[in-house]
């Protein structure tokens, strides 16, 4: 399903507000701009009302753009973007606190959560079908966690707004704990309300298996091991999902919403653009990914993976066959998601050579139009973006146990994730609980490369807490030489709401 954006439905301007001005103006309602007090009245609102929450993770500032750069500053991806100061971001290099990536997505992601607020503080008082009521909670609830959930990963202690909010609304800054309270505390109202899956026009919305899987999530960042596995297990022992047998149909605009997809962001490739990627205000229905991470002529190749995740790619973890002379194995997931001179693979109809392209340089390949074009990719790419995989489960649920002491019953997990892609399984006996920890976070590297995910992983493995987990960082990427302890794990909270809210602490450091 395409859950497109609703145009006239934009509820963060639904509210009519003025002084100073000549009151029998005031008194005239403007059709075309509705308050909240007209609009929430009957189940088709209700729908409409979580179309607008499904619209704003679309937002250009969300997983449409900044989301990507956000997370590209882990030691997975660098930047060479002539746009300095955007490279300069990713290297944690950060003058000036308003810089529009890390405002970009504040805005948009507070913009979702007012929607998810509207939603949930009217919706219950509609006369309509009880079951579906609970199932449009419950979706904009998951929304709000999910939006939630990253705002305190990027920028720890964030306003907390849970209710619905006007322009005078100061809420309170709360800490990380509470914001992850928070997030738990949705879902866990979610979760009873969602059904496991969805048919026709309704593929794509969150499931209970999705707000399961974010759940786990977050008490994955937690280290709560035991209640992360609980929640895995769940998922998986549902029969919800599996693996496809094909790694590729996870990153094209073909087979989406497939056995695998635990929770994707809906894209339709309409010729929508206003610049890069719709104006910032509004929420765009295509995926701009494309042109921003792409190889030179065919997009910006703004963010480049780092050389050793390319070489990463050659698994030598274990003995392929008895007597075989096979020393190591290519992981066919290389040529999926990065471009390189080593990549036999056409990529938009020519080769690496043909292309010009210096040897020493890789792109990303995943999400590009690179099979089904060969003209440079644009804003408007249909290609839905996976926020949850059923591979990213399994590895997730592998790691939970194995931090549980049960290496053993770990270690089959991962290997489902291997032999899809023809690797060899992993034996069980071969590895201690740290063997496996090591091994498992080459194996997330691998399969979820420039998905995002890495700069979860390294907070949740503690690698930015401290001086030895940034000089490990740094042995695979030199742009954490830069890198602040205490500063640099968290982006600076945009100047301009601290000038509105002086209320709001500016985070250390900036």
């Amino acid at each position: 399903m395409k859950l497109n954006k609703i145009p006239a439905l934009l509820l963060a301007g639904t509210l009519l507000l003025a002084t100073g001005c000549d009151k029998e103006l005031l008194d005239k309602t403007n059709p075309n701009a509705p308050s909240t007090a007209q609009f929430w009245k009957s189940q088709d609102d209700a729908i409409k009302g979580v179309y607008a929450c499904y619209s704003g993770i679309q937002q250009y500032a969300v997983y449409g753009h900044s989301w990507q750069f956000i997370t590209a500053r882990s030691d997975e991806s660098y930047s060479q973007s002539p746009f300095v100061e955007l490279a300069n971001f990713t290297r944690f290099i950060q003058t000036d606190n308003n810089f529009f990536i890390s405002s970009f997505a504040w805005n948009d992601y507070y913009r979702t959560i007012y929607r998810t607020n509207q939603v949930i503080t009217h919706v219950p008082e509609i006369d309509m079908d009880p079951v579906l009521k609970n199932r449009l909670i419950g979706e904009a609830l998951f929304v709000r966690a999910l939006m939630y959930f990253d705002l305190e990963s990027f920028f720890g202690n964030v306003p907390l707004i849970i209710t619905e909010s006007v322009v005078s609304t100061r809420a309170p800054q709360a800490t990380p704990a509470q914001v992850q309270a928070q997030v738990i505390a949705d879902l866990q109202a979610a979760i009873p309300s969602l059904p496991l899956t969805y048919s026709g026009a309704d593929r794509g919305r969150a499931t209970k298996g999705a707000a399961q899987a974010l759940l786990a999530k977050m008490y994955m960042q937690q280290r709560r091991w035991a209640d992360a596995s609980a929640l895995l297990g769940q998922v998986i022992s549902s029969n919800t999902y599996s693996l496809v047998p094909n790694y590729l149909d996870n990153f094209t605009e073909t087979n989406e919403n497939n056995s695998e997809s635990v929770f994707e962001v809906q894209y339709v490739g309409l010729p929508l653009d206003v610049g890069q990627g719709q104006d910032n205000a509004s929420a765009s229905e295509a995926y701009d990914r494309p042109n921003f991470f792409g190889p030179p002529i065919y997009s910006f190749s703004d963010v480049q993976p780092r050389r050793w995740l390319l070489d990463a790619y050659t698994d030598s973890t274990v003995a392929f066959a008895p007597g075989s002379t096979t020393k190591h194995r290519i992981d066919p997931r290389r040529d999926i998601s990065i471009i390189s001179n080593i990549n036999p693979d056409r990529f938009y109809g020519k080769t690496f050579a043909e292309l010009g392209y210096n040897n020493s340089q890789q792109y990303w390949r995943k999400y590009l139009n690179d099979r089904t074009r060969t003209t440079p990719e644009n804003f408007t790419s249909g290609i839905n973006f996976r926020l949850i995989r059923y591979a990213d489960v399994l590895l997730l649920q592998a790691e939970a146990l194995n931090e549980q002491g049960q290496t053993a019953a770990a270690v089959p997990l991962v290997n489902q994730v291997r032999q899809r892609v023809g690797l060899a399984p992993l034996v069980a006996g071969n590895f201690t609980q740290n063997s496996l920890r090591l091994q498992m976070r080459n194996e997330r590297a691998r399969e979820l490369a420039g998905e995002g995910q890495r700069w979860y992983d390294i907070i949740r493995w503690g690698l930015l807490d401290n001086q030895t987990g940034i000089d490990d960082l740094k042995t695979r990427d030199v742009d954490f030489g830069n890198f602040v302890i205490g500063k640099s794990k968290l982006l600076p909270i945009p100047q301009s709401d601290i000038d509105i809210d002086p209320n709001v602490k500016q985070n250390p450091g900036y």
